[in-house]
Order: C-alpha cells, then structure tokens, then sequence
C-alpha cells in the first residue's frame, strides 16, 4: 500500500472514531409544528452576527447599526449581503412589545423606562419612535429603521412567561392571559422562539459570530 493511500485510510478511521457529537450531523427540522424556526436557513450573509441583548437602555441598538454601517464602509457590502440577529429575553422585552401593550400594561414603569418626550414613565415603545427632527444616527439605531434593513428581532418565549407572570402580578390579571396577550401584542416582525438559550447556539451553528449587549 502506498504512503499516499495509507495516510487516508488512517484519516478516515480517525473520523470514524470521533464521538458522535463531533461529526458533522444533517439540521434537524423542529419536531413541533409550533416553532418556525425556517429563518435560520435564511442567514446567508457574507458576515454573520447575533447580539445578545441585556435591559432596553439608550443606545441598546447603537451597536447593530455600527455593525452593519461599518461592514457598508469597510467592505462596500450592502445590507442584504449581511445577516443580523438580535435576540431578545426578559430584560430586552420591551423592544418587541407595540405600543398597544404598552399601553396596556405598565411596562415603562415596570422596567423604568421613561419617554424622552414627556419625562413620564413611556407609554409607548420609544425604541420605536423617534422623531423625525432628530440627528440621523438616532433614527437609524430605532427598531424600524433597523428591521428596514433586515435586521431580525426574536422574543424568547419562556422569557415572555416570565413577563406575563410579573405583569400580571403588578395587576391584578391572570398569568395566563396575559401571556396570551403579550404573545399576541408583539411587534410583527417579532419572531418568537422557544428559548433564548437554545437560539444563541442555533444562530451560531449557522455560522454566526456572537456579541452580547449588556
């Protein structure tokens, strides 16, 4: 046997040999028809990031918009050649909630956020709103303006237990509705995933680079 033959044959037993958690497996698809989880696939970009993000806070979306600016500067790439992934559990939950919960529900008060407009705790979702006077790169980090560009926003679903539970809690309502609520109030570009946890790993698996946004 040659050299050249018997180092492949001793290559490919060492694969072999690799525990089953090492070799690459064929994705499987979601067991349950509740969770469309099909956008993963759709992460095509030449550079790949998901941001794990901590509480709303001013500039929670800064970093997103200068990810994706800088890859237009650097590279010359156009937004649709990029994937962003912004994942979102408890503490980030208001910025997938429209303002009809927020109006609903105090969650400007609940996670101490107040309207830059009025000084009061915010009744809408001011990660959505900003007015149109303002400096460019503040309408460019709003939730929309980001979502334009094709930015993905996910809502952990065992985090929104969690929401509800303490809303209801606050009023007086019943967890489970409020769940149902809540579930039903997200922004429309919300996609709700099973765990926050679980989609960290999947969007990596699918070739993402991680940041997290505390």
């Amino acid at each position: 046997m040659s050299t050249r033959r018997r180092f492949f044959g001793a290559l490919a037993g060492s694969l072999a040999a690799l525990p089953a958690t090492l070799r690459a497996t064929p994705r499987r698809a979601p067991r349950s028809e509740e969770w469309d989880l099909s956008w993963l696939d759709d992460l095509k970009g030449v550079h790949k990031q998901v941001f794990d993000v901590g509480p709303v806070q001013d500039g929670l979306l800064h970093v997103v918009m200068n990810w994706l600016n800088a890859h237009n500067e650097v590279y010359g790439l156009r937004d649709d050649q990029l994937s962003a992934v912004v994942g979102l559990a408890s503490r980030g939950f208001p910025a997938n909630a429209s303002d009809a919960l927020w109006q609903q529900f105090p969650i400007g008060e609940q996670y101490e956020i107040r309207d830059p407009a009025t000084g009061e705790w915010a009744r809408r979702n001011v990660l959505a709103h900003v007015p149109p006077d303002a400096p460019p790169m503040l309408r460019g980090m709003s939730v929309p303006a980001l979502v334009d560009r094709g930015v993905i926003f996910w809502q952990c679903n065992n985090a929104l237990h969690g929401v509800a539970g303490r809303l209801a809690r606050r009023t007086g309502g019943d967890p489970e509705a409020t769940y149902a609520t809540l579930r039903a109030g997200l922004m429309p570009h919300v996609k709700l995933v099973p765990a926050h946890t679980m989609l960290v790993g999947l969007c990596q698996e699918h070739g993402c680079t991680y940041e997290a946004l505390v």
